[in-house]
């Protein structure tokens, strides 16, 4: 099967002298199921329509968009695989110097805030033409968010950009469905009631139903307590079984958000990740070397989506949801043969995984019938919920399975698991083959902090349960003879971390020797608990004051602190240990994190000496007046420490 049209002239080898759906997407072309185009515009073409698809159009010519002519149905369009702004941008706002999903790595092939634009110029091009919205920039943008780039809440990007509909979660079955309707000559103006979709309709429109109602845009501008109320709202309701219509007033408008659509059941997974992809990047970029993208992914399976851990800065449970899906094991195999046979392949696959790798069933039995908690509740923080089911047979056997191909040298385990549903795991043999036999020297795991009060705010176990996997795994690598490592994926600045809870991770990392090469910064991005905490520096669930740490300042040093043994961190790291009071930490001695530089060893010696005059100055020309009270002040902090140890 050839990759869809790019071009009217793709379009006229295939014969077709109309097309169906134009897909306009702000990633390069690549036909491969981890790229959410890819899977839409097959699931699309298997249904018998004609999709063309317009990767990165040039903004600056809109004839770009007419180029199939008038698509017989609806454009539809995403800003890619992830946020047009992240794409762009680091969490400290500068220009990523890199673009994972466009030709040669190149950035710039994509506007800001792709969807709105895009969506606009489809509007100009053909204006009757339905706008259909996807992907997760429209997704986590859905009602009004908090905007980090601009300092500011935006509206709804579907009132934004003027589209008629926007697609949410994973879009199989809503786009199906809406696709049908279309054909079968319905206005889109009627197609109001599709779970998993959002509409916005004039507010004299909108017939009064039983509906979760958030505070309004012009409330969240204008409080934010009710952009703290508005979150959980939206985050309670997103459960496919008791998750209610949600509405939210925009001014005249009112964003009408349908209960999400049912999770994808296993036969129709199978399904759609059978379907003839040609699984790498269109030949049209080869000479642009490629897109780096496909690297991570082209001999990668994926087995199951959504996430009961529910962690608060990630974007998962919002736009997945928080129940777990997943492929039969049958198909996950024939997918691995089928790579077997792959040009490149060389005996190993990267990555069997998802969201969260070992996740294979529900978190508890009720979900079917009574959907996740609300509230909050998360089914392993701050401890496992007593309902949790934990069984990893499925996982384990389809590993072995895999493994157990002709042609198969190695299975990996690369996307993640967590480690704190594994330590649960009562059979042995779990782990112990994890380690043995999927584990390419470090195993990625993500205990992001420390510090428990940090932790809480991030819905993450507390440490000890990191600490009792990290002995777990490192006595099954020894037993197995084998020299694996732990890579903690670490997260500074996230809303609740102060500088002394970063200096607290520092001196674990220094403890147990591990020098992260590479440190997240808490980035708020749309739709995640955690940039609601980040904007109002309250907590949506409790309306409780947090500890927000927002300037660029502070930032830094948080950071660096985590990466304290890096030479060029070391002004600013002293600067932050100076800052926080924790001068034992500065000195020649083991337990510090940093030695002195010059200018702290000579403002030390010179506070000491001040001291000293001062002492010399109380006994002087038989003096009885008491010591001089300025001179205490100005003592060297380094000073007290030695006092404490000894010295």
């Amino acid at each position: 099967m050839a990759f869809l049209p790019i071009s009217q002239e793709d379009a006229r080898e295939r014969g077709w002298d109309y097309v169906d759906f134009v897909y306009v997407s702000g990633d390069a072309y690549v036909d491969h199921p981890s790229f959410g185009v890819a899977i839409i515009s097959r699931v699309l073409e298997a249904k018998g329509y004609r999709v063309a698809i317009l990767p990165q159009p040039d903004c600056g010519n809109p004839e770009e968009f007419r180029q199939f002519g008038k698509p017989r149905l609806a454009y539809l369009i995403t800003a890619g695989n992830i946020d047009s702004m992240v794409a762009h941008y680091t969490a400290a706002k500068k220009k990523r110097s890199e673009d994972a999903f466009s030709p040669g790595g190149k950035p710039g092939r994509r506007p800001d805030r792709a969807t709105v634009v895009y969506s606009r110029l489809c509007r100009q091009a053909y204006p009757d033409v339905p706008i259909i919205l996807g992907g997760l920039e429209a997704s986590l943008r859905r009602f009004a968010n908090y905007d980090y780039w601009d300092d500011e809440v935006k509206p709804s990007i579907l009132i934004e950009s003027g589209a008629d509909i926007l697609s949410y979660g994973m879009g199989e079955y809503s786009m199906t469905e809406i696709a049908e309707r279309l054909n079968a000559g319905e206005e889109v103006s009627s197609i109001t009631d599709v779970r998993g979709t959002c509409i916005a309709v004039p507010v004299e429109e909108y017939v009064p139903s039983s509906v979760a109602e958030c505070p309004s845009y012009e409330q969240v501008c204008a409080s934010k307590r009710e952009y703290a109320v508005s979150c959980r709202i939206e985050q309670d309701e997103q459960d496919a079984v008791h998750g209610r219509k949600v509405i939210q007033r925009h001014g005249d408008r009112i964003l009408v958000q349908n209960p999400p659509m049912r999770p994808i059941t296993t036969e129709d997974f199978d399904w759609v990740y059978e379907l003839p992809y040609e699984r790498t990047y269109h030949p049209v970029y080869e000479a642009q070397g490629g897109v780096p993208a496909i690297k991570e992914v082209a001999f990668s399976i994926i087995h199951n989506r959504g996430c009961f851990g529910a962690c608060a800065f990630c974007s998962l449970a919002f736009h997945q949801g928080r129940q777990v899906s997943t492929r039969s094991i049958d198909s996950v195999v024939r997918e691995a043969e089928m790579l077997t046979h792959k040009p490149g392949f060389k005996g190993y696959i990267h990555d069997v995984g998802g969201p969260t790798a070992n996740f294979r069933i529900h978190s508890c039995k009720k979900q079917e019938k009574a959907g996740m908690c609300r509230g909050g509740r998360r089914c392993l923080a701050p401890e496992p919920c007593p309902a949790l089911q934990v069984d990893h047979s499925e996982f384990l056997e389809m590993l072995r399975r895999v493994r157990a191909l002709p042609g198969v040298k190695k299975v990996f385990v690369r996307s993640g698991i967590r480690f704190d549903y594994m330590i649960l795991e009562k059979d042995p043999e779990v782990m112990r083959e994890l380690v043995e036999f999927h584990v390419s020297g470090q195993l990625k795991v993500a205990p992001e902090h420390c510090s428990t009060q940090v932790l809480d705010k991030m819905g993450k176990p507390h440490f000890e349960v990191y600490k009792r996997f990290a002995k777990k795994f490192y006595h099954i690598t020894e037993e197995v003879g084998k020299k694996q490592y732990l890579v903690p994926y670490l997260m500074s600045s996230h809303p609740g971390s102060t500088v002394n809870d970063a200096i607290e991770l520092s001196l674990f990392l220094k403890k147990e020797h591990l020098h992260p090469e590479q440190v997240q910064d808490f980035y708020p991005t749309p739709g995640t608990i955690s940039t609601c905490i980040f904007y109002t520096g309250l907590d949506p669930y409790t309306l409780e004051k947090v500890y927000v740490p927002r300037t660029p300042q502070e930032k830094a040093l948080q950071r660096a602190l985590l990466q304290y043994f890096r030479p060029e961190n070391h002004d600013i790291v002293e600067q932050a240990l100076i800052r926080a009071g924790r001068t034992d930490l500065i000195g020649n001695s083991p337990d510090c994190l940093i030695r002195p530089s010059a200018k702290y060893r000579q403002a030390a010696q010179s506070a000491a000496g001040g001291a000293k005059s001062g002492r010399n100055a109380k006994g002087s020309k038989g003096s009885s007046r008491p010591g001089n009270n300025s001179a205490k002040t100005k003592r060297s902090p380094i000073r007290n420490v030695h006092k404490k140890k000894g010295k």
